[in-house]
């Protein structure tokens, strides 16, 4: 879990630079909607680098394998969700579009997996 925490920090520090960097640098650069698609990006990443770090509080309560399975979910979702996002305010290539849902079902499977660990626990 030390590989998966230490993405999640720097998936922190990245959370907050580049939510500054498009409050600021991109302000005039990106219209409304790819604005509003940078901030989006910049919500995710932060809620499911939060979710990293929490999983940890669970690791006395999920078996490790399925911990980790659930930290690389929120990885990849991370990256292809919030990845994606990031290309397609800066690029407008509506084809970026496309690969935002994968990263969708990422985070769901991730969630899913953990929900279904929890209950298994019950």
């Amino acid at each position: 879990m030390p590989v998966i925490l230490t993405i999640a920090a720097i998936f922190g520090f990245l959370a907050v630079a580049l939510g500054a960097f498009g409050a600021h640098a991109l302000k005039s650069a990106l219209s409304d909607y790819g604005q509003s698609i940078w901030e989006k990006a910049v919500l995710y990443q932060m809620f499911h680098t939060l979710a990293l770090f929490l999983l940890m509080a669970l690791k006395d309560v999920i078996r490790p394998g399925q911990l980790a399975l659930t930290g690389w979910f929120f990885i990849a979702g991370i990256v292809l969700f919030s990845g994606s996002l990031y290309l397609l305010a800066f690029t407008q290539k509506s084809w970026l579009g496309a690969i935002t849902p994968l990263g969708g079902v990422a985070f769901l499977a991730g969630w899913g997996l953990l929900i279904w660990e929890l209950f298994r626990n019950v």
